[in-house]
């Protein structure tokens, strides 16, 4: 990337108040254009940071600014894949079965059902400790295996796997309107999942994945 070029802030798929009930307007507001556009501000900034260091004398410098930008980077990345992981509950994208065939069967295989993955997926995000994310991925190499994993802050999936599906388990992506119910967000969440982008990226490698997003941020 080169010191003139930054990062700017994808529009969502669909209006703010589109996720209603499940996810309330005013969430969705102040996540999308709050809280996100700060990691991408933040990013910006410490790469800009990041060109100006020229010497040996700068390396504790460029050491702690690095901090900064896997940090606000790792935010970019993840809040880009969750808005395209979200769908209205009225679209056809939220219904598992229709739209995402091959995942489903896959789901079936490795968890049981669908209901039994999520019931997996929500233990996970439930023992999350502080903030992070719960995630769906799929093994680069091998038959593609699906695994459940978590990821700290704003750290993002590993390299050897796909992220098929992601949830945000930071306050300020259900504090506003479930106060301290996580439970309750982590239940309504699946209601809003778009299952037709999950099938999209579980169908294919994580280069197809990181090449469509690139175009959008």
């Amino acid at each position: 990337m080169s010191s003139t070029q930054e990062y700017t802030l994808p529009p969502l798929p669909y209006a703010y108040d589109a996720l209603e009930p499940h996810i309330s307007t005013q969430i969705m507001t102040l996540h999308h254009s709050k809280h996100h556009q700060t990691y991408i501000t933040n990013l910006n900034k410490a790469l800009a940071l990041e060109a100006s260091f020229t010497s040996l004398t700068s390396i504790p410098a460029r050491i702690a600014n690095q901090a900064a930008i896997n940090f606000n980077g790792g935010g970019h990345i993840n809040h880009s894949l969750f808005w395209e992981n979200l769908a209205p509950a009225s679209s056809s994208a939220t219904d598992a079965a229709k739209s995402a065939p091959k995942l489903m069967k896959a789901i079936e295989a490795q968890y049981g059902g669908l209901e039994k993955f999520k019931e997996k997926f929500g233990a996970a995000l439930l023992g999350i400790q502080g903030s992070g994310w719960g995630w769906l991925v799929k093994s680069v190499e091998g038959e593609g295996r699906l695994s459940i994993v978590t990821t700290k802050d704003q750290d993002p999936v590993g390299a050897d796997v796909v992220p098929v599906l992601g949830v945000d388990l930071w306050e300020h992506a259900y504090y506003p309107q479930y106060l301290n119910g996580k439970a309750a967000y982590v239940e309504n969440v699946w209601k809003v999942v778009n299952w037709q982008e999950a099938e999209r990226r579980f169908d294919c490698g994580r280069k197809e994945v990181f090449e469509v997003l690139r175009g959008k941020i």
